[in-house]
């Protein structure tokens, strides 16, 4: 490796060389567009935003927030498990609701699935104007492998 120039010595350089893996399953939605479910670099994965959307039909799960979240934790244990991964190495979950109205039927849900968890993960929770396909909620996370 050739010596580093002075005014890059103090930048740090330990992700110079990390490969990123793409993440996919047949057991979450396809992407439905140029992403990938997830990505893998270094110990960390990383998920795309997943939707409600039924992976064999690739349509929105009928009902309201329950529903929805239920199936987008399903949807992303999945890609989690396809990444070597589980839902009990998640650090950081980033929730983005329609209406914050619906925080605490989401908070029951995601509790199930991520509230036994010692510590539990860290999270942001944001209510955004539109979700694509018009649905209640999206979600994304940051996992250890």
């Amino acid at each position: 490796m050739p010596p580093l120039s002075p005014s890059a010595s103090h930048r740090p350089h330990y992700n110079r060389f990390m490969s990123k893996t793409v993440i996919a399953t047949d057991k979450a939605p396809a992407a439905i567009g140029p992403y990938s479910q997830a990505m893998r670099t270094g110990n960390l994965i990383f998920t795309a935003g997943q939707i409600p959307l039924d992976p064999a039909t690739q349509q929105v799960v009928a009902g309201g927030i329950t529903e929805q979240a239920t199936q987008v934790l399903e949807n992303l244990k999945a890609v989690l498990e396809a990444a070597g991964s589980s839902l009990d190495r998640v650090v950081k979950a980033t929730v983005f609701l329609k209406n914050l109205d619906d925080f605490a039927a989401m908070n029951e849900v995601y509790g199930k699935y991520l509230g036994l968890q010692s510590p539990p993960p860290a999270r942001t929770t944001i209510e955004v104007s539109r979700l694509p396909r018009n649905v209640l909620i999206e979600i994304e996370f940051i996992a250890e492998v």
